[in-house]
């Protein structure tokens, strides 16, 4: 299934993506009389019992609004913990000069990071290097700690694509990366949350990112150093990853960092990032 979050009258509301477009619950429930969750961290905690209530509206809503016509949010606007992990391909740590880590590198990004399919990124006036970075996002299903790698992606509730925008001359001007990446909007992360359930394998998907129309990156996760699976156990360790954190897992390569002639992003530059199964996400630079 595929759960879209989206304004409507200014108000948040929770979606079900289909080809044909995104079904509105809160309307299809006041229709049908079903009672049903009202964002996607309602779905999340839900667990297997929201699911299957959205599975009956679903079934039995014949209503959807074009894409086109849908004002999408960051597929979870409110997440609690929004966790990056740096140089977690083999080719774009090359690319970027620095060596195959041995233990994952992380950062973080905060909500105030988040934005959504469509949305338009604001560039900060003191940032003059912004790149891209599209990245396989794993959303967290249900509380984990302490979880073995042969039963992470049990805690996993669902994928999506996103774009690690970086301000590079922020980001670099000293060890610790925050200041050039936990920037306003500047985590697009939609349009879809898919459910883990169509993923079978995180670690085969296409990932590809255009520019203005020319392809940038276009490789696949099974170049990951850390798998999916390695870095929830990981961050288990020391943490409790909660229902609706989310892992941006790393890029692959063919970011302006690594090219010999560097053309920074700018404003009116259009980037969309695509992840096999899981949708493109479009976010135009202002």
């Amino acid at each position: 299934m595929k759960l879209v979050s989206f304004y409507r009258d200014d108000e948040l509301r929770l979606g079900i993506g289909k080809e044909e477009g995104v079904i509105d619950v809160k309307a299809a429930s006041e229709n049908s009389g079903i009672s049903a969750p009202e964002t996607v961290i309602d779905v999340i905690k839900g667990g297997a019992d929201a699911l299957e209530v959205l599975e009956k509206i679903q079934k039995s809503s014949q209503e959807v609004t074009r894409e086109e016509e849908v004002e999408f949010a960051a597929a979870i606007p409110n997440a609690g913990k929004v966790i990056c992990v740096g140089a977690n391909y083999r080719k774009h740590a090359i690319e970027s000069g620095l060596a195959i880590p041995e233990n994952p590198i992380y950062f973080a990004k905060y909500a105030n990071s988040l934005s959504g399919h469509r949305e338009q990124v604001a560039i900060p006036s003191l940032v003059k290097e912004v790149d891209y970075e599209v990245e396989l996002v794993a959303v967290i299903g249900k509380p984990a700690k302490n979880v073995k790698v042969d039963d992470a992606l049990d805690y996993v509730f669902g994928y999506a694509t996103g774009n690690d925008l970086s301000a590079r001359d922020l980001q670099f001007r000293s060890n610790q990366w925050m200041y050039g990446k936990a920037i306003d909007q500047f985590a697009p992360f939609g349009p879809y949350i898919v459910t883990a359930d169509e993923v079978p394998n995180p670690e085969n998907l296409n990932l590809k990112t255009w520019v203005n129309g020319e392809l940038r990156q276009d490789s696949n996760t099974e170049d990951m150093i850390f798998s999916v699976a390695e870095l929830v156990s990981d961050l288990s360790q020391i943490m409790t990853l909660e229902p609706g954190d989310v892992i941006y897992t790393g890029t692959p390569e063919g970011v302006i960092l690594g090219m010999k002639e560097k053309v920074w992003l700018k404003p009116g530059d259009e980037v969309v990032c695509e992840i096999e199964g899981l949708g493109r996400l479009v976010n135009k630079l202002k």
